[in-house]
């Protein structure tokens, strides 16, 4: 998804389910830092590295595709873009289980650990709030992709078509891709820009939704092509009606966050909270634009009443370099804490599967010779029940 989504909707939800202005900000804030919080961000800041919730270009472009390597960008990706969806799912056909690993890493909405996220979050901050949301929407648009390098599960082939509702029915239109970064997309002749084709099962080209370019990332778009995990069978891709479903799923996520709900189920929506806006709504969803953040910017500050500012990324600057003791209790201090909570769970529950596509976990009250100082924050602020 992009920052259309990430801040401006996430804004509007956070105000549908009933936050302040302010709490709305700070959740739609952290949920677009999640694209943000790099390795070389935080390490300007003197801050936990372990923390990072992405990976810059430059920065998967440099890094290694060891064995050490692959599992630092699986946890990353996997964490907080690419949820996997069944830790114990089963191929259809029989398979090594080098394959099973990365196929049980597969994303999709409402698996277990969507509902893990959730209520990971409650009684935090806002900024776990943010991050939550954040993994929950990436769900929706990064369906049948993983968060590791896989030509065999990430890789797409030329059979790629957008589709166009027309007369009642449906006209197709062939994508073109090219690999020109920083050219912007081509709406009008349905031409993307896509990540490389390398026969390289570890090459970071290989990662996520790299092959289909940013086309899970618009919400307008709807199209069909052959995904290398489904065995090069159909399917159709519908992003109006999945982003309308994250959107809705996430106030009733937020509503259990906020106390109004007892619990948080998969698969629940709150049609009824949006139901005074829907047709406003799914005009933006929509709108075959490229940014969308105009539109969602209007709807948000029609909710509250006051004005969204544009994201600030200084906001996660101030005060964190110069705290001392209180480095916790600043923006960035408690997004650390949240993220570094997120990734721990994830990547427990993947070691706990049998998988160790993410690496080795370990049960640090139990081991707390082996925890690093950023993982010493998060046991404080979880009362020792890290993992």
């Amino acid at each position: 998804m992009n920052p259309d989504f990430h801040y401006y909707a996430t804004y509007c939800a956070a105000q549908l389910t009933g936050y302040t202005h302010e709490e709305s900000i700070a959740i739609a804030r952290s949920d677009q830092f999640v694209d943000l919080c790099s390795i070389t961000f935080l390490g300007k800041m003197d801050a936990p590295l372990s923390a990072a919730t992405t990976q810059l270009q430059l920065e998967l472009m440099e890094a290694p595709t060891d064995i050490i390597g692959l599992q630092n960008i699986t946890r990353i990706w996997s964490s907080f873009h690419f949820l996997p969806y069944d830790l114990y799912a089963e191929p259809k056909k029989r398979c090594s289980k080098r394959y099973k690993n990365k196929f049980r890493l597969i994303c999709k909405p409402n698996g277990a650990l969507v509902r893990e996220t959730v209520m990971l979050a409650k009684g935090k901050s806002m900024e776990a709030v943010g991050i939550a949301m954040h993994v929950l929407a990436d769900t929706w648009a990064h369906q049948n992709f993983a968060g590791t390098p896989s030509l065999v599960i990430n890789n797409t082939n030329y059979y790629f078509y957008e589709l166009f509702e027309e007369n009642g029915g449906w006209r197709e239109k062939k994508i073109a891709f090219r690999h020109s970064a920083s050219t912007p997309d081509d709406l009008e002749n349905s031409l993307y820009t896509a990540s490389i084709y390398v026969n390289s099962e570890k090459s970071i080209m290989n990662l996520g939704h790299g092959r289909a370019g940013h086309l899970p990332d618009y919400s307008f778009v709807r199209y069909k092509y052959l995904p290398a995990w489904g065995d090069y069978e159909e399917v159709v891709k519908d992003n109006p009606s999945d982003y309308m479903h994250a959107f809705c799923q996430m106030i009733e996520a937020m509503r259990y966050l906020r106390g109004d709900k007892e619990d948080f189920v998969c698969n629940r929506y709150d049609w009824q909270r949006i139901a005074p806006y829907e047709a406003r709504i799914k005009g933006i969803i929509c709108k075959r634009q490229l940014d969308s953040s105009a539109d969602w910017k209007a709807l948000g500050e029609e909710l509250s009443g006051q004005e969204i500012p544009p994201f600030d990324i200084s906001v996660f600057q101030s005060g964190y370099s110069a705290a001392k003791k209180e480095k916790d209790n600043t923006v960035l201090g408690r997004f650390i804490i949240a993220a570094l909570a997120q990734k721990s769970m994830v990547t427990n529950r993947i070691y706990q599967s049998g998988n160790k596509l993410a690496g080795y976990s370990v049960d640090y009250r139990k081991r707390f010779f082996w925890v690093d100082k950023a993982y010493k924050m998060l046991i404080n602020s979880r009362g020792g029940d890290a993992k």
